[in-house]
């Protein structure tokens, strides 16, 4: 009795250890996953806080709350039973899926150029009078909940890709991890985004100098940043469709690009200090460039099209 308890205890002490290295695997596999989609995890992160932009401070929070609910169930309900469908009976959909998604989001970032050169035609007026709708709310958080969609979706097919060769259990465990810890990390940088300007605001008020010189320093700096977040998203935007959409080029062997690309990186940053550096970031750039034109061509289509000039223009 005593041996059979001991061997139970090993038999025990052997799944626990299995387990923990599966779950170190799942940790692993997910924090690459999620470094790999961190482009588009960055415009993610850009985008969302403008859905709550003129709303009063009591529903900041509650608004982004809502999203972020709508967002789980994007990622865990739709987008990830869908994927582990594909990965497991048509794997070969998943270049053509991730290079439609590049193309997205080229021309999401060409929009965002686009938009970037006109000038706001509506007035102060105007944009207190949407604001001031009752249905705006519900229109705002139901198009943040559209555009989550579409991110979320490019951000789990970069994922899965990550991990397309594991066993099914591996890659449900590795998108359900991605899934729930980005959006976590998304909506919580959002939020904290969201309500600086309040808090900045309430330390500008009272307390000693040095706290409402901060407080000042807070409200005044949160534009800049919205505005920083919103160049760094279009440019990742940029960069990482380009970069989708030329290595699935290079898959299929159209055009070489990405090799063209590399090479070239590779010969001018070659001898320079820090060669590393210098070729990423002329692989980055080439790939934004690359980014911006098919991106540009995509606007230019669109925009050709009978009323789809608006639709465009509606993300």
């Amino acid at each position: 009795m005593p041996s059979g308890l001991f061997a139970l205890l090993d038999d025990i002490a052997t799944i626990a250890k299995v387990a923990a290295a599966s779950i170190d695997d799942i940790g692993a596999a997910a924090s690459k996953a999620g470094v790999k989609a961190a482009g588009v995890v960055v415009d993610d992160t850009a985008v969302t806080p403008r859905y709550v932009t003129g709303f009063t401070p009591d529903r900041e929070l509650p608004i982004i709350w809502r999203i972020t609910k709508g967002s789980i169930f994007n990622k865990l309900v739709l987008i990830l039973p869908a994927l582990l469908l594909l990965s497991t009976f048509v794997p070969w959909a998943i270049t053509p899926l991730l290079m439609i998604g590049g193309a997205y989001l080229c021309f999401e970032g060409a929009e965002k150029v686009l938009h970037s050169l006109q000038k706001d035609k509506t007035s102060l007026a105007e944009d207190a009078e949407i604001v001031a709708d009752q249905d705006h709310e519900e229109a705002m958080v139901k198009g943040a909940v559209r555009t989550d969609f579409i991110l979320s979706a490019e951000i789990m097919v970069i994922a899965l890709n990550e991990v397309l060769d594991e066993h099914f259990a591996m890659r449900a465990a590795t998108l359900a991890v991605v899934a729930i810890a980005i959006t976590v990390a998304v909506y919580g940088v959002v939020g904290l985004i969201v309500k600086m300007d309040d808090i900045g605001l309430h330390m500008a008020k009272e307390g000693n100098s040095a706290r409402r010189a901060v407080g000042r320093g807070l409200v005044a700096f949160m534009p800049k940043l919205l505005s920083a977040l919103a160049l760094i998203g279009t440019a990742a935007m940029l960069w990482v469709g380009g970069q989708i959409f030329i290595h699935g080029l290079d898959e299929y062997h159209i055009g070489n690009i990405g090799h063209g690309l590399h090479d070239f990186a590779h010969a001018v940053a070659g001898n320079l200090p820090g060669a590393g550096v210098w070729e990423w970031l002329i692989n980055a750039g080439g790939a934004g460039v690359f980014g911006l034109l098919l991106g540009g061509v995509i606007v230019g289509v669109l925009h050709l099209l009978p009323g789809k000039t608006k639709e465009a223009g509606a993300h």
